[in-house]
């Protein structure tokens, strides 16, 4: 096999143009057979192996920048540049499923947060001038779908305005992000991709000049790098060019002999320059081509053969508010949803067939989606915006300054909140709570089973005069966690007998934890520590009968799947001393670090966050009180 003997992107350049349609070939062959065994994003890489290829050909990483956006297209990249062991992808100890700058150094962004690379490459590229460096390239992959994001606009901005600085943007045109790509620059894609007079036209004039002796081919050259006015006569390019950059495109993203030609010509360009490339998501793979859905853009594990889950997916945490959604939609005519994109990921897909006037896809655009709620709700609507809690982290401004502010009725729907695993750090959902807990007059619920996601979400879309944030996990929606009991707005999930006047302990469940948080108070009363186990429900602000109810008891935990710093725990503390109630305090969570990519309950145990771990430690803090701590070690706990 060719792949086998490619250890380095320089491995690459002995290869024939034969041999180069082989390996994609294998590369292809590759990929299907290792990510329908672990999961991961195999859409995005089937799309981009010509492309992958041309770009290592080309530039000389690591010593030119070679970056993608997202990143989520990375694997054929990492296959490239020696890392072909793919067992252990996006698990712990294995490749990562984005770029990771602890494997290789040929890896340079690794945020996985979309619209990014342009600044990153503005910046590289400055240095490269400040440094002197003028041999070093950078070259940035981004894909019509991320250039919906503002930040991508804003970087083309102030690499346009630098008419000499190298710099090569190639954009992944395959029309999609998850699914399709929408709004107007989609539009103006679109329009590029189907004028094809102009390259009907360059084609035409190489077969003639080719055939003319000396002076042939520099004259198509010349030809080919000709000014806007020629190239708008035959396709309307011109918005890039307005900006200030060069144009070159559309290439078939397919064809490794002309993206090798497109992108030396922009390489050796003395400014910065647009390669338009189409791609075709998914390709060579036929479960994926045909996925209308979003071409197999993420999977787990299926059968390579027919492109089916190996597992049949129970209920889901998103399903359910999917399915919840379409019913509020029955009910009241003026909720509409909104998505960044991810219509199918978080679960608005049903609500947009059932009401598709009532659905906004704003793109990759998490900030312009928060103010657009805000004017929505102003107009007399309500919004519900769904994303991924991880991506609520760049709209925090229109939030605070837009929607809370105008004390806008909005509820944000946050998915894949706290520890999501695989994904690695930049997709854990771990700062939500902590960022809102400044924002004033916003509520923030945190259901710990399906029956408490459907009535929290109606008690949010309720609110008329702040945001409201409704918050859960990512995967499959655990068993009810049903009350026995009722203290101001808390659920009473379990309470000691009556015989105790006095608990030991009260412990504060935050969201889908609840579980976890009964096991801890089943293996402390083994201990013969009593606990009563309360869940908030709305977790900010915090219930005004949570100090009354903390003042009888000895000690108070916190239990949630959201940073330490700034959290419920640091927000029910705060609470406390308010009230001049003087109870020591014990808050677990994710503790304030950037998490490598595992399991879940891989992460959760490397972080203390078991029952088993949490039940030890209050079994000493306890321990301690009773002034047992210095004079004998605390029991153990099974």
């Amino acid at each position: 096999m060719l792949l086998t003997r490619i250890k380095g992107p320089r491995d690459l350049d002995r290869l024939s143009q034969e041999e180069l349609d082989q390996l994609a070939a294998e590369i292809r062959s590759f990929l299907v057979d290792a990510v329908s065994k672990t999961g991961g994003h195999l859409g995005p890489n089937l799309g981009v192996v010509e492309l992958t290829i041309a770009l290592h050909r080309v530039f000389d990483s690591p010593k030119d920048k070679v970056l993608f956006d997202t990143g989520h297209q990375a694997y054929v990249h990492k296959l490239l540049t020696g890392r072909q062991d793919f067992a252990g992808l996006r698990s712990k100890g294995g490749l990562s499923g984005y770029p990771s700058r602890a494997e290789s150094d040929h890896d340079v962004i690794e945020n996985s947060h979309a619209s990014t690379v342009l600044g990153w490459a503005d910046g590289l590229a400055k240095a490269n001038e400040v440094l002197g460096r003028e041999d070093h390239h950078v070259a940035a992959v981004i894909g019509d779908g991320a250039l919906t994001g503002g930040m991508a606009w804003e970087a083309l901005n102030n690499i346009a305005a630098a008419k000499d600085r190298p710099l090569v943007i190639v954009v992944n045109d395959n029309e999609r992000s998850y699914g399709p790509t929408i709004g107007g620059l989609a539009n103006h894609l679109a329009t590029l991709r189907t004028t094809d007079g102009y390259e009907r036209f360059l084609a035409r004039g190489k077969e003639l000049l080719e055939r003319t002796p000396v002076v042939g081919k520099p004259l198509f050259e010349t030809l080919h790098g000709a000014k806007k006015g020629l190239k708008d006569f035959i396709a309307p390019q011109g918005m890039f060019e307005d900006l200030g950059l060069k144009y070159i495109g559309p290439i078939d993203g397919h064809d490794i002999e002309a993206l090798e030609s497109a992108l030396q010509r922009a390489k050796r360009f003395s400014g910065p320059v647009i390669v338009h490339c189409l791609t075709q998501k998914g390709r060579g793979y036929t479960h994926a081509e045909q996925d209308e859905a979003d071409r197999f853009h993420g999977i787990g594990p299926i059968h390579p053969d027919t492109g089916l889950p190996v597992k049949t997916a129970a209920a889901s945490w998103t399903s359910v508010f999917a399915d919840e959604m379409v019913k509020l939609g029955h009910e009241r005519a003026d909720i509409v949803g909104i998505t960044a994109a991810m219509l199918h990921p978080v679960g608005l897909k049903k609500f947009a067939d059932t009401f598709p006037d009532r659905i906004y896809d704003v793109g990759i655009a998490e900030q312009h989606a928060a103010t657009s709620a805000a004017g929505l709700a102003t107009g007399g609507v309500h919004p519900v915006f769904a994303v991924y809690a991880t991506f609520l982290n760049r709209a925090f401004d229109q939030v605070l300054m837009d929607v809370a502010l105008h004390k806008c009725g909005v509820t944000f729907v946050l998915d894949r909140a706290g520890v999501t695993g695989d994904d690695g750090a930049s997709h854990n959902g771990m700062w939500d709570m902590s960022i809102l807990q400044v924002v004033p007059g916003l509520r923030l619920a945190a259901p710990r089973d399906a029956e408490q996601l459907r009535a929290q979400l109606r008690e949010a879309v309720e609110v008329k005069d702040a945001p409201t944030v409704v918050r859960y996990s990512k995967g499959v929606v655990g068993p009810a966690v049903p009350a026995v009991g009722k203290i101001g707005g808390m659920d009473v999930l379990r309470a000691p007998g009556a015989e105790v006047t006095r608990p030991d302990v009260l412990l504060v469940s935050v969201g889908a934890l609840a579980p976890m948080c009964l096991e801890i108070a089943d293996l402390l009363d083994k201990q013969g520590i009593s606990t009563t186990v309360v869940d908030p429900r709305w977790v900010k602000p915090v219930d005004e009968a949570l100090a009354p109810l903390a003042e009888r008891h000895r000690v108070v935990v916190t239990v949630e799947d959201n940073g330490r710093t700034g959290g419920v725990g640091s927000a029910v503390a705060q609470a406390l001393r308010d009230a001049g109630v003087d109870v020591p305090l014990r808050d677990f969570g994710i503790p304030q670090r950037f998490l490598d990519h595992a399991l879940r309950k891989e992460i959760m145990a490397e972080i203390g966050l078991t029952a088993p771990d949490i039940a030890r430690q209050v079994t000493g803090l306890v321990a301690k009180l009773d002034g047992r701590y210095d004079s004998e070690p605390a029991a153990a706990v099974d």
